[in-house]
């Protein structure tokens, strides 16, 4: 990767990409912040949630869990299960930024698919870098205003079952889950997890299942001698909801 100065059209059209994925990305908060307060969580703990934890699919893993009735325990792992990707594109990333001290430690915690996709591409280190720290930050800021808007929202609402709140986790989960069912394994993946899921469902306690179903994509990533084709999502994967 070279490190050539990238011209102003360049930078104003990596800059303009960013806010674009940042806007559609951050929007959906809004159901975050909604679906924590009607799984128990107060306004003050999901904005915390987001501020620090920051990675949609974990965060909807936590608040399903506890929604489910099973421990905050339970839910963490099930949190990092799924957080654990993150680490992944922390190994592609670094050699690719090249960033040291504050700056590394603070792009560790933007460090999600969108910023990722919006980097890994890029021909020089400045368009690298401007890339992901547009995208990371524009979501991260948009990703915690409509989370607290949700939040509040949520809160105003008062019973989750008089508007279907109650199926909100649920209905979350499917949406992050179908963009990536584009590859056989994938699909796979998600029918035995379910099956799984739903025969454990009778005989362990709230959260046990969501941890077995994601032992299940462990286990077949793990077997499988192939890579997954969505592990780096490319520029226009991000509108699809990987985080």
């Amino acid at each position: 990767m070279t490190e050539s100065v990238l011209s102003p059209a360049e930078r104003s059209g990596i800059i303009r990409d960013g806010l674009a994925v940042g806007l559609a990305t951050g929007a959906y908060g809004i159901g975050f912040g909604a679906v924590s307060v009607a799984s128990g969580l107060s306004v003050a703990q999901t904005c915390v949630l987001s501020l620090l934890m920051f990675t949609g699919a974990s965060q909807f893993a936590l608040v399903g869990v506890v929604a489910a009735g099973g421990a905050p325990l339970s839910g963490a792992a099930t949190a990092l299960l799924l957080g654990t990707r993150n680490t992944l594109y922390g190994l592609r990333m670094a050699p690719l930024l090249r960033w040291r001290g504050w700056r590394r430690v603070a792009a560790a915690h933007v460090l999600i698919d969108e910023s990722t996709a919006m980097a890994v591409n890029r021909p020089s280190v400045e368009g690298a870098r401007l890339g992901f720290a547009t995208t990371g930050v524009a979501v991260f800021v948009l990703w915690n205003l409509a989370t607290a808007i949700g939040a509040f929202a949520g809160e105003a609402v008062g019973d989750p079952r008089t508007f279907g709140l109650d199926a909100a986790v649920g209905a979350a989960f499917l949406a992050l889950l179908w963009p990536r069912l584009k590859d056989r394994r994938n699909i796979l993946v998600a029918v035995l997890g379910a099956a799984v899921a739903l025969t454990m469902v009778p005989i362990t306690a709230a959260g046990v299942p969501v941890l077995a179903a994601g032992g299940v994509a462990v286990l077949v990533g793990v077997l499988s001698k192939r890579d997954d084709p969505t592990e780096y999502p490319g520029p226009d994967d991000v509108a699809g909801g990987h985080r």
